[in-house]
């Protein structure tokens, strides 16, 4: 009897550890249980296959040349075609798609940046966390809070000025709104070069003396990483930003470079550093395959970056295990209807179809996101590096893929 239950015993085991991959495959392409996307979403590997689709290849082999990299994965997680996956393109600011998720799994949705004034005796400090929203008006309200006395010290807390800007973003960037300083005391996002932050020490200067007209004021900068001050330090008011997902939606629908560098200095606690590093393990400890990419900035202005279409597909096959999916997904661009891809497809099959991120620099174009055909979702990433950029053929090449037969 003993031997029988043994045989029975062994054979059920077996039978477990046949089946169990598939099960675990079906479960998650399924998506049925929360607690195991969760796990999957957090294990360092992934779970995925290459699935032979001829119609897909030949649209990829017959339209694109070799300044294109395309991957294709289908709602249950295969591969289903690919075109120079592995090679290292510029990602322009689909760079976003990465780090956005990185400061969504950091955070909850309704989190703020903080601007903050401190007091020490006599002695204030500014301190603030890139809030991309701050003005003038949210200083005063700060400000107000200082009172009188023969001497005010009044420091404006700030990172060094070598880390204005990450590595790899060109001098001509720097000149323009879009490649603005990251400062974590910034008006408007320094969008306007007459505003920065020794403007606004002149603002806070002038403030004081106004309304001081018997004090001393001293007004000076100070160094953000020398964090004795905050001993017998106390907070005396603050300024709230909006939520993080709306800044999140600022950063990918609307692909704001400062809200991206701001929010993900806040989430990996770099302030005082140009190090991403912490962006690259993070992917890295999912599994997904980051050994050739090399992540230089978190919007994609730098041109140091460098990723392949797969790794964009696999990760973001595995955000759709995240249990803020729905929310990451909602901060992208949708054709037809906001953002980037608001002009395109315009009353056409294809608006409100795809949730995106486009990327665009010289030389680059980049277009990855989530296609629905069927209310399933594919997941798309096209990157173009060339001295002839066909925007064109990338977003033809969605509209023949959405409107090709599923494979």
């Amino acid at each position: 009897m003993n031997v029988i239950k043994k045989i029975y015993s062994f054979f059920f085991i077996v039978l477990v550890l046949v089946t169990s991959p598939f099960l675990i495959r079906y479960l998650l392409a399924n998506q049925k249980i929360t607690i195991l996307n969760s796990i999957y979403f957090n294990f360092p590997g992934i779970i995925t296959k290459n699935k032979i689709c001829p119609t897909y290849d030949a649209l990829l082999n017959q339209t694109l040349d070799d300044s294109f990299s395309v991957s294709i994965i289908n709602n249950k997680g295969e591969i289903i075609s690919s075109y120079n996956e592995d090679v290292p393109r510029l990602p322009a600011s689909n760079q976003k798609l990465f780090s956005s998720a990185y400061v969504l799994s950091k955070y909850k949705l309704n989190n703020n940046l903080k601007t903050s004034l401190f007091k020490n005796k006599n002695d204030y400090y500014l301190h603030g966390q890139g809030d991309p929203d701050l003005n003038y008006e949210h200083i005063i309200e700060l400000i107000s809070n200082v009172k009188e006395n023969k001497i005010i010290n009044f420091n404006i807390v700030e990172i060094d000025s070598k880390l204005y800007w990450p590595n790899g973003w060109t001098n001509t960037d720097k000149l323009y709104e879009y490649g603005s300083p990251i400062t974590s005391l910034a008006i408007e996002s320094n969008h306007n070069k007459y505003d920065d932050i020794y403007a606004l020490k002149n603002f806070i200067k002038n403030y004081l003396k106004n309304k001081f007209p018997n004090s001393k004021i001293n007004i000076d900068f100070f160094d953000s990483e020398k964090t004795f001050y905050l001993k017998n330090i106390k907070e005396i008011n603050k300024v709230y930003s909006t939520p993080i997902l709306s800044l999140l939606t600022l950063t990918n629908s609307e692909s704001h470079n400062f809200t991206a560098e701001s929010l993900f200095k806040n989430a990996s606690n770099t302030w005082n550093d140009n190090n991403y590093i912490k962006l690259k393990r993070w992917l890295e400890n999912k599994g997904l395959p980051v050994t050739n990419a090399y992540f230089a900035d978190a919007s994609g202005l730098s041109r140091k970056n460098k990723i392949t279409t797969k790794l964009v597909v696999l990760f973001l096959d595995k955000m759709r295990y995240f249990n803020d999916f729905k929310a990451y997904q909602s901060t992208l661009s949708i054709t037809g209807v906001r953002g980037t891809l608001a002009k395109r497809f315009v009353n056409s099959e294809l608006s409100g179809k795809f949730f995106g991120k486009t990327g665009t620099l010289s030389n680059v174009f980049a277009l990855s996101g989530f296609l629905y055909k069927n209310e399933k979702p594919i997941i798309i990433s096209i990157i173009q590096n060339s001295n002839n950029i066909d925007k064109e053929k990338a977003f033809k090449l969605l509209r023949d893929l959405y409107y090709l037969k599923s494979c």
